[in-house]
């Protein structure tokens, strides 16, 4: 390998390069995704989850409303929170395009958004698709990423920048 090939690779500090178009297409893959699972829940999922849930109630805001209810509010938000995280790691992928600086922060932060868009929307699909519960026992250590990811992000950003 060239001199000039591995100094496109290497950052000044010795760390290796980290371009960002991972995160970027990761991001964008992601709020496709979401985009996706926001139509099926406004268009594909009242009737199933009605039929699926009937007679069926839940305990939320102090009421009890049917389950089939709050199973769609909840693969809404489940969408939504996919959507403003993916967009987070287009924003990781774009500032380690363009900021120097704690490369390694910033892709912390990328992985504490993904791990939070798995654990956090992943559990809220799967636990409104299935009925299954205990899933919910998984959701808030994806609600933590998220809160880990925003953190890394902000004192991954260069001073001044």
């Amino acid at each position: 390998m060239s001199s000039e090939a591995n100094r496109e690779r290497v950052m000044p500090d010795g760390t290796p390069r980290v371009d960002g178009g991972g995160w970027i297409r990761a991001g964008a893959v992601l709020a496709g995704l979401a985009v996706v699972c926001g139509a099926l829940a406004a268009h594909g999922l009242e009737d199933v989850f009605a039929q699926r849930y009937a007679g069926q109630t839940r305990r939320w805001g102090g009421q009890e409303v049917p389950r089939a209810v709050k199973h769609l509010a909840d693969f809404r938000t489940a969408a939504e929170y996919q959507m403003y995280h993916a967009l987070g790691l287009v924003g990781v992928g774009l500032l380690l395009r363009s900021c120097p600086g704690p490369r390694r922060v910033l892709s912390a932060a990328g992985w504490a958004f993904l791990a939070g868009i798995l654990l956090f929307s992943g559990s809220l699909y799967l636990l409104t698709l299935t009925g299954q519960t205990w899933l919910g026992a998984i959701t808030p250590f994806g609600g933590l990423a998220f809160i880990v990811g925003w953190v890394a992000l902000a004192a991954g950003v260069p001073r001044g920048s």
